[in-house]
């Protein structure tokens, strides 16, 4: 089965590099991509690895691997995802209590303007 190429962004690079060596690999070894993983994702199943976050016609997904979040987009092509963030569980708990949103709740996560705003620097950042 196909599995999309992954390419991280140096916001991603350098915050999946953040992990310890082990992690790391843990994470990278579990996220491969297929189309049909992205395919009738349930926006209510909070304990599925993966989710979809939409606001204003963008659709973003997230990756949940342990204590980590992947936050990517399929390209244009539909032959890779981009990684805009690696958010681990400190940093993602420290941005869910400053954002003042619940743990786990994408549908709040598409509302917040400073999700999107970090999103968007990762979508602006060179590719690596």
């Amino acid at each position: 089965m196909p599995v999309f190429q992954v390419i991280f962004n140096e916001i991603s690079a350098a915050e999946i590099s953040q992990l310890p060596t082990l992690e790391q690999l843990e994470v990278l070894n579990e996220f491969q991509v297929r189309p049909e993983d992205l395919d009738g994702i349930e926006d209510n199943d909070k304990d599925a690895p993966f989710g979809q976050i939409e606001r204003d016609g963008r659709k973003l997904y997230r990756y949940r691997a342990s204590d980590v979040r992947i936050y990517f987009a399929v390209s244009d092509d539909h032959q890779s995802v981009i990684v805009h963030r690696v958010l681990s569980k400190g940093t993602f708990q420290d941005f869910l209590f400053r954002a003042n949103l619940p743990v786990g709740d994408d549908e709040a996560l598409s509302q917040s303007k400073q999700f999107w705003e970090l999103i968007e620097e990762g979508e602006r950042a060179r590719r690596v």
